[in-house]
């Protein structure tokens, strides 16, 4: 094996590591596969910085921006009214009926964001009609992944392919080329996510008052002065004697003491690191002399003003969407910044293998960087609730709506827009790079959406994954890591039958994209496949198509897939759910897949 493929391997090696442990955003491990890619003199400069201007990655940004004018004109809203009539349905009937509408819309809209559209709905509904949000998002976001399979703009990993493709003289895939494929597989999940809804979590899990788990927020609070708790043991407090709240850590004269046994006595001014549910900690609070928004007290006194008294203050949960600006941020940057009147007091990290309790304890709550699917818990005034929807790409997880007035002729004018481009892509009128550019003029000619909202809102971290993922495919063509790869392939899978080699592909794909990124995963696979095929001297088609579907039917961790990751914390689900339900749906997938795809073969 020569030294460049080597090197190759290696980076693909460390960058799924990368990608596994989260040490880094995944846009700040894209930019250091572009460095390394020209550091290492596998991709000249040209070639490695060439991810920002390739097609898919355009059409993607082009799709998230009309997407964004679909939002910021109400049709979405209008969307989501029309959804909540389906409250009527038994739950049995309802879990098919949202998971054909997500698998539709999802066809042609970013799937993450019609994932969010449903994860505020389902909650509303749970809230209001007593049932549980995890019988329904996961069968939602599933549907959303494979509706987005069925067409050529429904998702970027589909893009990318097909811009691979392209690139290396295969033919590229028309708009509803592989869509009956995609139909039969989404029937496959709708059967078997029906009757999995039984197995799913039935307890109600998310109520803002009640429901919430032991640790689901970390707190750090302060001793005053006229607690009634100073000098007592912490063994002896009743809410800590009871397991109401578990204590992280207690900072006193700027030292830190991890898990604190229950033999250290409070003093004034000691600062408690908390892990408690919302209704234990509010009674805690008026109760013991303990304050958690200091600042907010100390800024209304130097104002002269009273501070604010307990019945026009409240909690609102905010949930962190990919794309939101507050990503990477910590508590102490919020605290230090204006946040549209709230104050954040907690935050809930979504479950992933480096959240743990112990690693809580060793990292101060202040420093720890938000991520998408992680939640805040604000508080602030009631009737300034509204000023939250300032904020980009968070979603407010409680009772209250907002509904922006946007005239009747722009939702009109965005949603012909969206039609006119999915008419022109569909028709092959124009490609769907074009078509999409086509209908984000219009939108900015006739204002329905300003650059600034587009600024603020696109998923730039997907577009700079792109970007630098892109050129490690070129690397692997370069140095002939795609070939050598095939190579070993088709010396391991020597007289087996071209059906066999497909099934084996797809399987790698699957199994590939549960741990890293779909687009990753596409990126890396495609050129292997495209080699695969050619060296058997089969039609390559179907073996693109493998890699195309392979690489979003990541069901089985909460990791693949941005909506997976959403859900995960929202939904209240274990690793389990995914790892027993979303791999059955994933091995029956392959299985139907390999069947299926092979008979193009």
């Amino acid at each position: 094996m020569e030294l460049p493929i080597i090197l190759v391997f290696i980076i693909i090696g460390v960058s799924i590591l990368l990608f596994i442990t989260e040490l880094f955003p995944v846009d700040k491990i894209s930019f250091f596969i572009i460095v390394a890619l020209v550091l290492l003199q596998l991709t000249t400069p040209e070639e490695a910085v060439s991810g920002f201007a390739n097609p898919a990655t355009i059409t993607v940004l082009a799709l998230m921006i009309l997407a964004v004018g679909l939002e910021e004109n109400g049709v979405i809203q209008l969307l989501s009214d029309g959804i909540k009539k389906l409250r009527i349905l038994p739950l049995i009937l309802m879990t098919p009926a949202f998971m054909i509408i997500s698998a539709s819309i999802s066809a042609f809209i970013s799937t993450t964001a019609v994932v969010i559209i449903f994860i505020k709905i389902v909650n509303q509904l749970s809230e209001k009609y007593g049932f549980s949000s995890s019988r329904l998002l996961m069968p939602i976001s599933f549907a959303g992944i494979l509706g987005g399979s069925c067409t050529l703009m429904g998702t970027s990993t589909n893009l990318i392919v097909n811009a691979i493709a392209k690139e290396q003289g295969v033919e590229a895939f028309s708009f509803f080329e592989f869509s009956w494929y995609g139909i039969i597989f989404f029937a496959v999940g709708l059967v078997i996510m029906t009757i999995a809804t039984r197995f799913l979590p039935k307890k109600k899990t998310h109520n803002l008052s009640k429901d919430y788990n032991i640790d689901s927020y970390v707190f750090t609070v302060k001793v005053t002065k006229e607690s009634p708790l100073i000098n007592k043991q912490l063994g002896a407090v009743d809410f800590f004697k009871n397991d109401e709240a578990k204590i992280l850590k207690l900072i006193r004269n700027h030292q830190i003491i991890n898990a604190p046994g229950k033999y250290i006595k409070l003093m004034a001014n000691d600062n408690l690191v908390l892990m408690s549910n919302l209704e234990n900690f509010q009674s805690f609070m008026k109760t013991n002399g303990f304050v958690v928004n200091e600042e907010r007290q100390k800024k209304e006194i130097e104002a002269n003003r009273e501070p604010s008294t307990e019945y026009d203050m409240t909690y609102v949960e905010t949930l962190i969407l990919p794309g939101s600006n507050l990503i990477g941020k910590t508590l102490r940057n919020l605290r230090s910044s204006s946040f549209q009147g709230a104050y954040p007091i907690a935050i809930k990290k979504r479950r992933n293998i480096r959240n743990t309790e112990e690693r809580l304890r060793r990292k101060n709550i202040k420093d720890i960087n938000l991520k998408p699917g992680d939640r805040v818990l604000l508080e602030m005034q009631e009737h300034k609730i509204s000023d939250l929807y300032q904020i980009k790409n968070i979603a407010i997880l409680n009772e209250h709506e907002f509904k922006p007035h946007v005239p009747k002729s722009k939702r009109i004018m965005a949603l012909v827009i969206l039609l006119s481009v999915i008419g022109l892509a569909a028709t092959s009128y124009l490609s769907i790079l074009t078509a999409s550019l086509v209908g984000v003029s219009a939108m900015l000619l006739t204002n329905i959406i300003q650059l600034e909202s587009v600024y603020q809102k696109v998923n730039w971290q997907i577009i700079f994954l792109l970007a630098g993922m892109i050129p490690l495919g070129i690397a692997m063509t370069n140095s002939g890591a795609d070939l050598w790869l095939s190579k070993q392939l088709l010396i391991l899978m020597n007289n087996q039958t071209p059906t066999v080699v497909l099934g084996l592909l797809f399987g790698i794909t699957i199994l590939l994209s549960g741990v890293i990124s779909n687009n990753a995963t596409a990126i890396i696979m495609a050129p292997i496949a495209i080699a695969v095929a050619s060296g058997l001297d089969l039609d390559i088609k179907p073996f693109l198509l493998a890699v195309m579907f392979g690489s979003n039917f990541s069901f089985f961790t909460p990791v693949g897939y941005q909506t997976n990751t959403l859900i995960y914390g929202t939904g209240a689900y274990k690793f389990k759910h995914f790892l027993i339900i979303g791999g059955v749906l994933s091995l029956t997938l392959w299985l139907v897949g390999t069947l299926v795809l092979s008979t193009g073969l």
